[in-house]
């Protein structure tokens, strides 16, 4: 990896690219490594787990 690259991975493809070649919409990023892209989905599964988990507890409902 070359200084400065950034990783996306493309929401309609399913697919990591090398810098922000589709549409804003189409992706996830940008990564620091490939690896980081080709997680996206899991990392945001995570991530939206947590802020629901998060959001229970500031209500009470957990």
């Amino acid at each position: 990896m070359t200084e400065g690259t950034e990783y996306y991975y493309n929401l309609s493809t399913g697919k990591v690219e090398e810098g922000a070649q589709s549409p804003a919409p189409d992706r996830m990023g940008p990564y620091a490594s490939r690896a980081e892209a080709e997680q996206a989905l899991s990392t945001a599964a995570k991530r939206n787990e947590k802020w629901e988990q998060d959001d229970a507890a500031w209500e009470g409902e957990d």
